[in-house]
């Protein structure tokens, strides 16, 4: 039987992957809906009941996507988590993030329609507002806690500062943010002072977009909307670099009788229970290969394979172009 993990010390018991959304929707590619609807349906009967999606993947398709996945399941049994205050324009460019009060509410009302429920289980904003002080950001979903349309706060890509004084407000259940074997810069002061202020973490990018999935080659397609276009470390020699890093771990892997992905997946289980990896399967098969993470038991010897394999600085490239680094309250510490 598998050991639920529980988010924070105020959060929700959860199974220990989630099910990321976003590519049902959004930057990787034309989405296949129907696999899309059986990936989420497969996921909820193995047992996982953490879904994540934003009100901005397809600017709402996902979240209307998982309305219709859910329909007929029983709403308790799931825990939906939504980011906010990413604005897109009509051609899908992001244009700026708003968490002012007005602005949250009228997302979560927007929310609350499309996934067809009467309340959200985690809301977080997707990314730190500059003109908004976090301390409102969190009051304000305090006080909609309150009101019972959402059950716990969480937060998305945040430095140790911002945590320490959204968790002075209310309690937080969770740090969104990338965490993998080849993204590793939390373990430095954001992992401990979550640990510290009892927040947990939900880890995405667990597979690196892809590169950690051990089926992405030199010259691999990635077709219009999809992200991986644009990211420096899908680009040239970065790309390179990082596939031979990828090839070292097939081996470890090889040597566990497991693939690339479920080293990488396992690897991130590893790290506490405490963290709940979002796995970003669009398919039944690749999610597939994710759960079989869970049953990989991996030793101290094992542990210091991988860690070899991929040292925790050896990766070519930023993880988003120079523009969307910047965005990122977590890169300042």
């Amino acid at each position: 039987m598998t050991t639920l993990r529980t988010l924070g010390r105020t959060g929700p018991q959860s199974f220990p992957l989630g099910l990321g959304a976003m590519g049902m929707s959004d930057f990787y590619g034309a989405p296949d809906r129907a696999e899309s609807i059986a990936t989420i349906h497969a996921a909820l009967d193995a047992g996982i009941t953490l879904i994540d999606t934003g009100d901005f993947y397809g600017m709402g398709h996902n979240e209307l996507l998982i309305h219709e996945a859910l329909a007929g399941r029983p709403r308790e049994a799931v825990q939906i988590s939504v980011k906010f205050g990413a604005m897109r324009d009509p051609k899908g460019a992001f244009v700026g993030i708003d968490n002012r009060p007005a602005a949250l509410k009228n997302f979560l009302a927007y929310s609350l329609k499309r996934l067809g429920t009467d309340y959200i289980d985690i809301y977080r904003p997707a990314r730190l507002d500059p003109n908004v002080p976090i301390e409102e950001t969190v009051g304000t979903l305090a006080d909609l806690v309150k009101a019972g349309y959402i059950r716990h706060i969480g937060l998305s890509e945040v430095g140790a500062q911002t945590l320490r004084r959204a968790a002075s407000v209310h309690p937080i259940v969770d740090l969104q943010i990338e965490y993998s074997l080849i993204t590793r810069g939390i373990e430095a002061k954001i992992l401990p002072t979550a640990r510290e202020l009892g927040i947990g973490i939900t880890a995405y990018g667990v597979l690196s977009r892809g590169l950690l999935g051990g089926h992405w080659q030199a010259g691999g397609a990635s077709g219009p909307g999809d992200f991986r276009a644009h990211s420096p470390r899908f680009q040239g020699a970065n790309l390179e670099a990082n596939l031979k890093l990828v090839e070292t771990l097939r081996g470890v892997a090889a040597d566990k009788g497991a693939s690339v992905a479920q080293v990488a997946v396992a690897w991130a289980l590893s790290r506490g229970s405490d963290i709940v990896p979002l796995i970003g399967a669009r398919r039944r098969d690749r999610l597939a290969e994710s759960l079989g993470a869970l049953t990989l038991e991996l030793t101290p010897a094992d542990l210091a394979d991988i860690e070899r394999a991929i040292p925790a600085d050896a990766i070519a490239g930023t993880r988003y172009a120079p523009e969307q680094m910047a965005l990122l309250d977590s890169e300042r510490g």
